[in-house]
């Protein structure tokens, strides 16, 4: 199962079925500093050697939030572009691990995901998620764009889900509207039966043949084969942006929210 007391940085437990359960955690509402991108991103990666490995559960330590997005005082303290855009791979190495690994992942979303965290749900295989899941792209409210978490959230929802969601970026969007746009597969009442529904479902993709889920996973991703390049030059985007007079500002005002 997953780490429910974690409170801070990534746990790893796989059980003898072959579900390994990834739990990532930030006493600030999961936010993902640069060193639990990291960690996650190398943890993710090591997952997709192991032979022991047929399924990964990916979700987050607690009951309220999923993850809060980029750490707050992280991207005031960029001082250069390199800084941002070392600060902006951090999550590019998320989405692009769990997108390559052979595994199938389950996302388990059992609170409200905000920026990056909305970037980690769709890069999931198969998510599921609580009737508290609403979503948020804040990015441009405080001056940037969801420019690196845009690819992996416009092939999950479309275009036309990704463009609402990054220009009316003060509004929160529910769990039902996520799901009928494709982000969740499934919107379960609570927390007990989002983990019921989740455990019910590693158990048969475990069961299930390796090379047959690899495989479809190939299907599934064709198209981004491409993406460390374009998540990089996303990066350097934000990266670039984050350095202006008017984000630092507009930090600063959500921060003292």
């Amino acid at each position: 199962m997953l780490d429910a007391a974690l409170k801070e940085g990534v746990s790893l437990s796989v059980d003898d079925r072959g579900v390994a359960y990834l739990t990532f955690a930030h006493p600030r509402s999961n936010s993902l500093p640069g060193a639990v991108l990291a960690d996650l991103a190398a943890t993710v990666r090591e997952l997709g050697q192991r032979s022991d490995v047929k399924v990964v559960v990916l979700g987050s330590a607690g009951d309220r939030a999923f993850c809060a997005g980029a750490s707050f005082d992280e991207l005031v303290a960029i001082s250069d572009e390199e800084a941002g855009l070392a600060f902006f791979m951090g999550v590019a190495h998320v989405i692009n691990a769990l997108r390559s690994i052979p595994p199938l992942v389950i996302g388990r979303v059992q609170g409200k995901a905000v920026g990056g965290g909305v970037g980690v749900a769709a890069a999931t295989d198969y998510c599921l998620a609580t009737q508290h899941a609403a979503i948020k792209l804040s990015e441009l409210a405080v001056g940037i764009g969801p420019f690196v978490v845009g690819p992996a959230v416009e092939r999950k929802l479309g275009v036309s889900a990704m463009s609402q969601l990054s220009i009316d970026a003060s509004s929160w969007r529910s769990a039902q509207w996520a799901c009928a746009r494709g982000l969740y597969a499934e919107v379960l009442d609570d927390v007990a039966a989002l983990d019921e529904a989740v455990d019910a479902l590693a158990g048969r993709l475990a069961s299930s043949n390796p090379g047959a889920m690899s495989a479809l996973k190939q299907v599934f991703w064709s198209g981004t084969e491409r993406w460390d390049t374009l998540l990089a030059e996303r990066a350097a985007i934000s990266g670039r942006l984050v350095l202006s007079d008017f984000t630092r500002e507009a930090i600063q005002r959500f921060k003292a929210k």
